[in-house]
């Protein structure tokens, strides 16, 4: 198994990618060779989820603060290092002051982490806005600092790239770019290659994937299916969360800060006159976490603000797993391991 290391964890969700073995939309997404011995994450809420879900090995800690006061907490060896950075100060709906305020450089707790370990593969996933701010600079400033790091006074360079992946090529019923940031140690003479489209010609919808929760918001069975947002609507006003997502499209994006006006349902509980904002609802967290891909044995633990908050900071553990078989694909390779086609699904017997 290639041991991992995930930082800025929030729930779990590219933590799950990476692990596999779970069903999303009747498909069932492989075990992974990856393990992972440590996350971190500074929500209490989100941290709380990630125990439930995936493991004990999570530490409730500002990262900076763990690798001032308690660096031995976190292991000093592992293949992979994982994180989705904070990314508020990079998005295009944010305030944009990018890298030069604190949660903008909080890439460079995670490079910390990276010279601590010098892992074989690490990646860093952040928002679409990347790309562009300040024509690209920042995003380069970014990876030149990434490429080179110094491990036990040894200087280490890594093959930085980055690459746009659209959720919804891949499976996710949902319009959501990120940028992922893929470093490979050199010395490894392996290039990454980013997932192949799955879905491309044909997108998942919304109603593929949340019509059979319509009306079952009570059933204690599904999980946070009950916790929605009262905001209320407000007619003939253009405003953030004030429309409905379609039915036959992928969902427009599941955000973290919302402020309780997240999407209403394409459905309305007035068929009769389904333009009469009085009768929307807004998505509940369950039918956010299915847009998402998170499975629906994941429990999220909390009120419904923190649940919302940790399903839209969340990378879609769908996409997760993508990039994940391909980060496997790059250490199988390292080691001269090559899979055969009948054995791609399953990699996890015999390593």
């Amino acid at each position: 198994m290639y041991k991992v290391v995930s930082l800025f964890s929030g729930c779990g969700g590219l933590d799950l990618g990476f692990l596999g073995d779970f069903d999303y939309l009747n498909k069932h997404y492989q075990r992974s060779l990856f393990n992972i011995i440590f996350a971190n994450d500074i929500f209490p809420q989100a941290v709380e989820s990630y125990k439930h879900n995936i493991g004990d090995h999570v530490v409730l800690k500002d990262v900076e603060e763990l690798l001032n006061e308690e660096k031995e907490k976190i292991p000093n060896e592992a293949d992979v290092v994982i994180g989705g950075f904070p990314c508020q100060d990079f998005s295009v709906a944010g305030k944009r002051q990018g890298i030069t305020v604190k949660r903008g450089k909080l890439y460079l707790q995670m490079k910390r982490v990276i010279e601590h370990i010098a892992p074989k593969v690490f990646i860093a996933e952040n928002v679409e806005g990347l790309v562009n701010m300040e024509k690209g600079l920042i995003l380069e400033t970014i990876k030149n600092d990434l490429s080179n790091i110094t491990h036990n006074d040894e200087s280490i360079s890594y093959d930085v790239n980055h690459y746009l992946l659209h959720a919804a090529d891949y499976g996710v019923p949902q319009i959501r770019k990120r940028v992922f940031i893929v470093g490979v140690r050199s010395d490894l003479n392996v290039k990454f290659t980013p997932p192949v489209p799955t879905n491309k010609d044909q997108w998942v919808t919304a109603k593929d994937a949340i019509d059979d929760l319509w009306g079952r918001e009570t059933d204690p069975s599904i999980f946070n299916h009950s916790q929605m947002s009262k905001a209320k609507f407000y007619p003939g006003k253009r405003m953030q969360g004030n429309t409905q997502i379609k039915a036959d499209q992928p969902s427009i994006t599941i955000r973290a800060e919302h402020h309780g006006n997240i999407e209403a349902h394409y459905r309305s509980t007035n068929p009769e006159n389904p333009e009469d904002m009085t009768f929307w609802r807004r998505l509940t967290v369950r039918e956010c976490a299915r847009i998402q891909s998170f499975p629906d044995t994941f429990e999220l633990k909390g009120a419904g603000t923190y649940t919302y908050k940790q399903v839209g900071n969340a990378v879609p553990p769908v996409l997760g797993w993508h990039v994940a078989k391909e980060v496997q694909n790059v250490l199988l390779k390292s080691e001269n391991i090559e899979l055969q086609d009948q054995d791609k699904e399953q990699f996890t017997l015999n390593l």
